[in-house]
């Protein structure tokens, strides 16, 4: 993180907490006789600043998501404490600014605000009258919202001269490519039950008496949560939903890009500064000498850099007309576009897709039906809500709503019927006895509701009951230990110097395994065991049914200079240095708040609350 940023970062916090913060509390002010939420040493954190602060956040997951968050589940995902958090913190920093005499002047002040776009006029200069309006719009003095550039500049200041110039050491960054990009080639085949010189035994009932004692906790149940749940989704209730043609043609009007589209190409443009380097490449590709490839990698970009993706003839303004005439591979041009003389490579040639309005139909229903069956179910959720608050059980609504009842025995890993919801098994995962139903989303429209009956514990299955299994365990463990027996000969000899096929095996090689690596037809556990190997070392791993034994030929340490090394040594680097940067920060910020010490004042903090509900 450097200085230059973080002054940046300081602008633009300021600049969300102004502009976000229309949205909710920066029109209604929560002064009165309470002002603050709590103090850092001698800097207060003020109750409209924590407000507008958690309604930015709320705001910012809306519109990520772009559905409402209720407060209880901006709560449940812990929102109005990292807010407070964030905070803290940055009062902690204004607070050892002022204690160590920081501050800016006027003229930095004053730049610093004229240089905020949101405060400049049409013609990119400040706007005074846009200056007050948006302050006061916001519930902001000149004053207050100027003292809190000056703080906000101030602690920035501070924080930068922490971690401004930190730098990894390139030891650690030696140490962490070596391991990163470290190399390794294996020889290594597997044998089966097939290949087993003698019969397995058959178990007695000692034996598997002695495996189910030895292995209870494969045979225990765990813990599981018997919920009981109401739930409603649009699919519920879909069959319900009456859709007028009408609506279904002004839906289809609406998406009518999307079922009618022209016929496309996908193209890569490559713009020349002059007609004549434009003309000069033509002329070598005409002449065989040089390929589309070469002249991109000869201007020193890549194809990424060039690839225009799909496009319809109406984009490309006068390059249209030749592009869309050419067929798949060719390269046409030079052409002159607004940038410049181009020449253009077509990918490939993308048909016309027409959709007419019958054949749309059924989807423009189901889609519409589902947008009214949640439409129905979101407005039902205030009357839910107020029988949940009446004393209605989980129960009570599945006899009085359209909400279905039913009941789950919940562990983590369950993903059939309603547990298939994340939102479901986020909730029941921290759902506790005593928690009260309330109506919580799903995600897809649909809503739920949850009550824990009882926490079963895990259960250690009889043998009676779980001997089959037990049988194919033992038979599986069983086979591994044959195999593993017969094997002991075949490591020593390939140890010695036989080959593979010396030992009646079907070799096959590897090279170019890293530690991020994934070795098709390899059982899990083989890379592990690949990388804690010598040279020429052989080892068995077990697979399913199976056991690999793998003989390591080859370790290639990586070259430390050069292309890919170099772009991950710098990724490297920056990643540690932000990673130190990081926990620098948080430690100034931990030893300042020990320092100066922390006040909060719960009744202001759950006044701000109260005004989400």
């Amino acid at each position: 993180m450097r200085s230059s940023s973080i002054s940046k970062s300081a602008m633009w916090v300021l600049m969300g907490l102004l502009i976000l913060g229309l949205g909710g509390f920066g029109v209604t002010n929560l002064g009165g006789n309470i002002t603050r939420i709590g103090t850092v040493g001698d800097t207060e954190i003020g109750i409209n600043d924590y407000a507008r602060a958690l309604r930015q956040e709320v705001n910012a997951v809306v519109a990520e998501t772009g559905r409402p968050l209720p407060f209880s589940e901006a709560q449940a995902q812990g929102l109005p404490q990292q807010v407070l958090s964030r905070l803290v913190s940055q009062a902690a920093l204004e607070d050892e600014a002022a204690r160590m005499g920081i501050s800016i002047g006027d003229a930095a002040l004053g730049r610093q605000i004229m240089d905020i776009p949101g405060f400049q006029g049409v013609n990119g200069q400040f706007d005074r009258e846009g200056y007050r309006f948006a302050l006061e719009r916001a519930g902001l003095s000149e004053t207050e919202f100027e003292e809190d550039v000056r703080a906000e500049t101030a602690s920035t200041l501070v924080q930068g001269a922490v971690i401004a110039g930190i730098s990894t050491p390139d030891a650690y960054t030696d140490t962490l490519l070596d391991y990163i990009a470290e190399e390794r080639a294996v020889t290594f085949a597997s044998i089966g039950r097939s290949d087993l010189k003698t019969g397995l035994p058959v178990p007695t009932d000692e034996d598997l008496e002695t495996y189910y004692q030895a292995n209870i906790p494969q045979f225990t149940t765990p813990e599981t949560q018997r919920i009981t749940y109401a739930w409603l989704t649009p699919e519920m209730i879909i069959d319900e939903v009456e859709v007028d043609e009408a609506a279904l043609r002004e839906a289809y009007e609406a998406r009518e890009a999307e079922f009618n589209q022209p016929e496309r190409r996908l193209i890569e443009r490559l713009v020349y500064s002059s007609a004549e380097a434009a003309d000069e490449a033509r002329a070598q590709l005409d002449a065989g000498e040089t390929t589309f490839d070469a002249l991109v990698e000869a201007r020193g970009l890549t194809l990424q850099d060039v690839d225009m993706g799909d496009v319809d003839e109406a984009e490309l303004g006068a390059a249209g007309a030749p592009v869309f005439s050419a067929a798949s591979g060719d390269v046409v041009g030079p052409v002159q576009t607004d940038l410049g003389p181009a020449l253009f490579r077509i990918n490939a040639v993308l048909q016309e897709q027409i959709t007419p309005f019958e054949e749309a139909e059924s989807e423009l229903r189901d889609a519409l039906a589902n947008d009214r069956a949640a439409r129905v179910i979101d407005a039902s959720v205030e009357d839910i809500s107020d029988r949940l608050a009446g004393g209605a059980t989980i129960e009570n609504l599945g006899a009085e709503t359209q909400m279905e009842v039913g009941t789950i025995d919940w562990r983590p890993g369950m993903s059939e019927g309603i547990a298939g919801y994340a939102a479901f098994r986020e909730a029941a995962a921290d759902l506790r006895e005593d928690d009260f139903p309330e109506v919580m989303p799903l995600g897809d429209g649909g809503i739920f509701a949850m009550r824990l009956d009882e926490v079963v514990e895990p259960t250690v299955q009889p043998l009676e009951e779980v001997e089959q299994q037990v049988a194919a365990a033992w038979a599986r463990d069983a086979l591994i230990e044959a195999l593993r027996d017969q094997a002991e000969s075949i490591v020593t000899e390939l140890e010695n110097g036989a080959s593979f096929e010396d030992a009646g095996l079907s070799p096959r090689t590897a090279e170019g395994i890293t530690r991020q690596g994934f070795q098709a037809g390899t059982p899990p556990g083989t890379i592990p065991t690949i990388f804690g190997m010598e040279e020429g070392e052989v080892e068995t791993v077990a697979g399913d049914g199976r056991l690999y034994i793998v003989r390591l030929d080859g370790t290639t340490v990586p070259q430390t200079a050069g292309g890919e090394m170099d772009r991950l040594r710098t990724t490297l680097q920056d990643s540690a240095a932000g990673d130190i940067a990081q926990d620098l920060y948080q430690a100034l910020a931990e030893d300042i708040r020990t320092r100066a010490g922390i006040t909060l004042d719960q009744q202001a903090i759950a006044a701000v609350h109260a005004n989400f509900q």
